[in-house]
């Protein structure tokens, strides 16, 4: 009986194999996948995994849900056996060790790999693989043609990253984090050990951990790579090479810490302790939110709703210049009303309930370049402000589906009374963002009686054109177009809609789509000064077009007779020079006559 801990396989094998596993795969198909979307297998049951002949008998159910994949390192005892039992390789002699496997290196034969690929932690099975042929199948005591059974026990596995899929840093998972994963702007604090391959330590966090922005880098490239795969809790040992570590130039020896030689690899400990997230609310880092406490649920606050707040503001130097909502009642205000700065209303409608941030605040969205009094203090401008605020609740309008017919024409009649007002005084932005959520209320999805309907389609009709005069406003010609065109789609005769959308068209520079659409509102409306107005100016501009069309065309006619005129001396040149040349020849070719008479 010949016992061994590791197989190989022949190429013929590897090529039987093919499509189960391994690096001779073409098969494109996840681990697993047939076995992912089957009912779970039952203790004693045996069932086919996949295309590949391989079978597979549950022995003991493992525990929670999830599989190994490559390139996770597994642990197993596993015992081979053939059909008649005599056993050729094995783990679990005289006591032995569980093996260690790779998985995608090839460190078993592909069909074993894809056995494993399905089982969860602390499962046992058999496995049956369909005939092989071996490589020095005598000594491994595997008759050539024969079938396998293994016997395999997953008693754990690492998880394994390869970050850039090329092996320069590898993440090695010790224990698992909780939580979100880190994301670029996040502060984190993180205990670290950097070695290099002889263990000589580099580099090491103080003992309570370095903290740091992970954008901002921190000792060496690899380090904000791995943290963005990390989880808050997550412990791992990471595998770096030159290139992502101290490069080329190596680095000095400095206080107890040995060099770095040039072109070296290292190896890093890593344990993410905690992060605090940090968010761009405004998409330019002019307002930045960091978590100092999580808070409940998933719900924020929406334009229009009110938010019961604490918050302290200070200045950069530490000054604080206003706080509300610590003696008896919180600070209140409405979400969107300009009640307060720009950035901490905007911070406030990202948070959730019982979270408390900080946030960070540039003076564009701030108190700008002017001066502030507040609470006795003068605000100097162009300042940042600093705002730790805790959101305590908010009260949440009721949604759309929630209301009935009238409450929803209530709703939207008053979000666009809202807008209007808006516009009244330069607020284009945000009236636009009053009738858009007008238009949510009252959507042509829903049913309604016949009178409800005729009174919705007439707000709707109506926020789209005020929505369509901000966009005008704005400059979002290609916005205002479509909002007008759904006017006219449900009122093909509106004449306010027609002379909106041929003022976009025209400064888009579509003059014959603007010329078509004031003709017929002229039609409908003879005597429109406005439209009328417009019509004279899209003249203008027709009689300027025609004339840089005239010019354009007229120089272009002028290139085009040049270059020909070019071309035609430079073909007379060239015949001139081909006739010389053939006279010249001619002559040779005479006197060589002469010659041999």
């Amino acid at each position: 009986m010949v016992r061994s801990s590791r197989i190989t396989c022949s190429s013929a094998a590897a090529v039987a194999m093919a499509g189960t596993g391994g690096s001779s795969s073409s098969d494109d198909d996840e681990a697993g996948e047939e076995i992912e979307s089957a009912p779970p297998l039952r203790v004693g049951e045996e069932r086919a995994i996949g295309s590949w002949g391989i079978r597979k008998r549950l022995l003991r159910a493992g525990q929670g849900w999830a599989t190994p994949v490559p390139p996770d390192e597994v642990s197993v005892h596993y015992v081979g056996t053939l059909p008649d039992g005599t056993v050729f390789a094995s783990t679990r002699d005289g006591g032995g060790e569980p093996r260690t496997i790779n998985l995608g290196s090839g460190d078993v034969i592909a069909g074993l790999e894809r056995g494993i690929f399905t089982m969860k932690k602390g499962e046992k099975a058999l496995f049956i693989l369909p005939p092989l042929a071996y490589e020095d199948s005598g000594a491994l005591g595997v008759p050539i043609g024969s079938e396998l059974h293994f016997e395999v026990e997953l008693l754990s596995w690492l998880t394994v990253v390869d970050v850039y899929k090329n092996g320069g840093i590898v993440k090695k998972v010790l224990s698992t984090g909780v939580n979100r994963q880190t994301g670029d702007l996040d502060e984190v604090t993180v205990k670290y050990k950097i070695k290099l391959l002889d263990e000589s330590i580099v580099e090491e966090s103080p003992e309570e951990g370095a903290t740091f922005f992970v954008n901002e880098g921190h000792i060496l490239p690899a380090l904000p790579k791995v943290l963005k795969t990390m989880k808050e809790g997550e412990r791992a040992v990471v595998m770096v090479q030159s290139q992502y570590a101290f490069g080329e130039q190596g680095r000095a020896a400095k206080n107890q810490f040995s060099a770095v030689p040039p072109n070296s690899a290292v190896n890093m400990d890593v344990e993410l302790v905690s992060l605090k997230p940090v968010v761009d609310v405004t998409g330019d880092l002019k307002v930045m939110k960091k978590t100092l406490k999580s808070g409940d649920g998933i719900h924020t606050p929406l334009d229009g709703e009110t938010v019961h707040i604490r918050y302290t503001g200070s200045l950069e130097d530490g000054t604080v210049f206003e706080k509300f909502g610590f003696d008896g009642e919180p600070f209140e205000f409405i979400i969107d009303e300009e009640q307060v700065t720009v950035g901490l209303d905007r911070a406030v409608a990202t948070m959730v309930k019982g979270e408390l941030a900080e946030v960070t605040v540039k003076f564009e969205y701030g108190f700008g370049n002017t001066e502030a009094q507040r609470q006795s203090i003068t605000v100097p401008s162009c300042s940042t402000l600093i705002y730790e605020v805790e959101l305590i609740d908010f009260t949440k309008e009721k949604e759309s589906w929630e209301m009935s017919a009238h409450e929803k024409l209530e709703a939207a009649e008053k979000s666009k009374v809202a807008g209007n007002d808006l516009f009244k005084i330069g607020k284009f932005h945000r009236a636009a963002k009053k009738y858009n959520k007008a238009l949510n209320y009252i959507n042509e999805d829903g049913q309604f009686e016949d009178e409800v309907e005729k009174l919705m389609k007439t707000v709707r009709v109506s926020c789209w054109l005020n929505h369509a005069a901000c966009c005008l406003k704005l400059k979002d010609f290609a916005q205002a177009i479509s909002l007008c065109s759904k006017v006219l789609e449900t009122e093909p005769c509106n004449v306010k809609a027609l002379y909106q959308r041929a003022q976009a068209y025209v400064e888009s520079y579509d003059l014959e789509l603007a010329k078509t659409d004031l003709r017929k509102a002229l039609e409908l409306d003879p005597n429109n000064k406005e439209v009328k107005l417009l019509q004279a100016n899209l003249k203008k501009l027709q009689v300027e077009s025609n004339k840089r069309d005239a010019k354009l065309y007229a120089n272009m006619f002028d290139r085009i007779a040049k270059e020909s005129d070019a071309v035609s001396k430079k073909r007379k040149v060239e015949n001139a020079s081909h006739n010389e040349e053939a006279k010249s020849s001619d002559a040779e070719e005479a006197l060589e006559v002469i010659k041999e008479h």
